[in-house]
């Protein structure tokens, strides 16, 4: 029996936003979904253009719901739908343009800033991956406002505040292997500026320096090019490296379920998959004290953030000595978040 249809849309069909979308639908076969996707790439266009690339495919007969991810121009949509102008919209923010770094070859804007808040306040509410993602955006929101000249609405950002809740996107857990390796450090991010591989690639040439042993799993997207932090690593620690490249999935699993130590030098994060996910399967995390780590990992797995010495001396540490367990991550899978993600879709 069909319950409710639902119009998802989601503006950048990237790694994270892929599964989760693929996750609704699949743990909602009761819902009667419509999906409009495009390609995670482009970013611009894609936050600036969606409603113009989705013009003649948005169904005349409208849903009950709208779920749309916050790189969709929800507040242009509408405008140019009437049918959708009316009916219930939920915002979802994998991440905000308020809190995320721009690379040294990017053109800083504010329009992605600008739609996001647009679709915001043209949503009836607002879903976040976590906490620090709903704090910068609506901090963000509040600064932006406050440099702009005049006429500017007060007590925006309680406005929207008064709409916001976190749901995290979940995590399908990875069975530990057999036996697992203390030493083997796993790096499972994209090799981009805003994860910083450089400083992880200084800490690791720093403890092969000291004579410490570990070995290497390099996981993750990369460009076509390698980036320069992945050549050093590659030319200074060869024999260290046990898996360099994106693998099937059963392998990824595997490295996951048999590594020691799973590393995070980001400058961005909003919910840190990648971490839960190499974490789930048993591996500990050593994670920057910032961005949405702490509220997902005990103060023992942190370290300053983005400060080499001390990201090397807790590596040392716990190479020569041993880590400690694994943090529970239980509350970020599928099973603990199904229920609160039919709640959403059924309110």
């Amino acid at each position: 029996m069909i319950q409710r249809s639902i119009l998802l849309l989601s503006a950048y069909r990237a790694d994270s936003h892929r599964a989760w979308a693929d996750w609704l639908v699949r743990a909602h076969p009761g819902l009667e979904w419509q999906r409009l996707e495009l390609p995670g790439r482009h970013f611009r266009w894609r936050i600036r253009g969606n409603p113009l690339s989705w013009i003649d495919r948005v169904p005349e007969r409208p849903p009950e719901r709208i779920l749309a991810t916050s790189m969709v121009d929800l507040a242009t949509l509408r405008g140019l739908h009437p049918q959708l102008a009316n009916v219930p919209a939920w915002y979802y923010f994998h991440e905000n343009q308020f809190a995320y770094p721009v690379g040294e070859q990017q053109v800083k804007s504010v329009e992605p800033q600008i739609v996001q808040l647009y679709g915001a306040l043209a949503a009836q509410r607002l879903l976040f991956n976590s906490g620090f993602n709903r704090d910068t955006f609506l901090d963000g929101v509040e600064q932006l406002l406050r440099r702009m000249p005049d006429e500017v609405p007060a007590g925006m950002r309680d406005r929207l505040a008064a709409k916001a809740a976190v749901c995290p996107v979940p995590i399908t857990p990875i069975a530990p292997a057999a036996q697992r390796d203390p030493r083997l450090i796993v790096w499972n991010h994209r090799w981009e500026y805003d994860k910083e591989p450089d400083l992880f690639a200084d800490a690791l040439l720093e403890l092969a320096g000291a004579g410490i042993d570990f070995r290497l799993a390099l996981l993750g997207a990369r460009p076509r090019t390698a980036p320069g932090a992945l050549e050093r690593i590659r030319n200074g620690l060869a024999d260290r490296i046990v898996a360099d490249g994106r693998v099937e999935a059963c392998e990824y699993r595997a490295l996951l379920g048999r590594a020691g130590i799973a590393i995070s030098t980001a400058r961005h994060e909003f919910q840190g998959l990648a971490m839960l996910e190499a974490v789930s399967a048993g591996a500990t995390p050593l994670v920057p004290n910032a961005l949405c780590y702490p509220e997902q990992y005990p103060p023992e797995y942190r370290y300053p953030a983005w400060r080499l010495q001390p990201l090397v001396a807790k590596l040392a540490e716990w190479l020569e000595r041993g880590t400690p367990a694994a943090p529970d991550v239980s509350a970020w899978t599928e099973d603990r978040l199904a229920d609160d993600w039919r709640r959403i879709l059924m309110e």
